[in-house]
């Protein structure tokens, strides 16, 4: 395959995928004080979402959650984009692995 079309099949792949991301529905999610802020939110059930976790602390934390199986370690001052779902209707709890006594959260899914 000549080049010019690999770089043109790559461009409209990437092109793609960046409008899909653009059409789901994103949540703000901040760590600050080794806490979720907000500590619950309500997301639509059969919907893949994007949460885009903030740590707004100095230090790393994980954001993690057995119930949907999601793991992401965010360096302080950073922020982490995190596909989630679909999901059915439900809680789904979530934390933060460094800081686990304080760092709690759940995601309230919605029909």
């Amino acid at each position: 395959m000549p080049r010019t079309i690999r770089y043109a099949f790559l461009l409209c792949t990437l092109l793609a995928g960046s409008a899909m991301a653009g059409d789901l529905p994103t949540y703000e999610l901040n760590i600050q004080n080794h806490r979720f802020t907000p500590e619950k939110i309500v997301i639509p059930a059969g919907r893949k979402v994007l949460l885009v976790v903030h740590n707004r602390d100095a230090t790393p934390e994980e954001f993690e959650s057995n119930d949907f199986n999601r793991e992401k370690v965010i360096l302080g001052g950073q922020k982490a984009r995190i596909y989630v779902g679909p999901l059915d209707a439900g809680r789904y709890r979530f934390f933060g692995e460094f800081h686990a006594d304080s760092a709690q959260g759940v995601l309230i899914v919605e029909e």
